[in-house]
């Protein structure tokens, strides 16, 4: 009989994604700009950590090691996006299951995990979060087994994000607040948030 239970924490990887440029933020290393006195990707790690056996950081450039979790790099070349780290974080995973957060998205919902996991089985393999807004296509939950046809899509020039979501058959999950998706994408956006209350929840 076929296996429905849904993963639990033990069974589940964190990835952050932090390989883009970053050039909206000149270049720098995005992750690492600090929002009320912590970096981005620093609090992205201290929500995701509770939810997920452990945690991984996708990273093209060495800046990122500070922050003291496993890096790992890109196997597709080219700065191929999302999905290349995506790709790097499954081949590396050491559980059945991945998960993946941006690391310029410093609300994450303490229940991130929990609600894309809750419909995860052997027959559904790939979750993608979804607020008002629309997906989140940062914010998926993978299976360790579909790295193999991730890898073909992004060798055959595949890029989108939403494309390989639809083409894979990815199930939504709804959140209701699209605020906890918030992303931070230019260094005006960071100052404005810096002089905010949110910045300091």
């Amino acid at each position: 009989m076929a296996d429905t239970t849904p993963p639990g924490r033990a069974d589940i990887t964190g990835l952050v994604l932090a390989g883009g440029r970053a050039l909206r933020m000149g270049g720098s290393a995005k992750g690492l700009a600090e929002l009320a006195g912590e970096a981005l990707a620093a609090r992205v790690i201290t929500r995701l950590r509770p939810q997920v056996a452990t945690v991984m950081l996708n990273a093209n450039r060495p800046d990122y090691a500070a922050l003291g979790l496993p890096l790992i790099a890109d196997v597709i070349p080219g700065h191929a996006g999302p999905l290349a780290g995506l790709h790097a974080g499954l081949l590396a995973c050491p559980t059945p299951w991945l998960v993946t957060v941006p690391c310029d998205a410093p609300f994450v919902p303490t229940d991130l995990v929990e609600k894309l996991a809750a419909s995860a089985s052997r027959q559904r393999r790939l979750f993608v979060a979804a607020s008002p807004r629309g997906i989140e296509p940062g914010f998926i939950l993978a299976h360790a087994d579909l790295a193999q046809t991730l890898g073909e899509w992004l060798t055959g020039g595949g890029r989108k994000v939403q494309d390989w979501l639809r083409q894979a058959g990815a199930t939504e999950i709804r959140f209701d607040d699209p605020d906890a998706f918030a992303n931070i994408n230019t260094p005006e956006e960071l100052a404005r948030l810096n002089g905010s209350p949110a910045s300091r929840n």
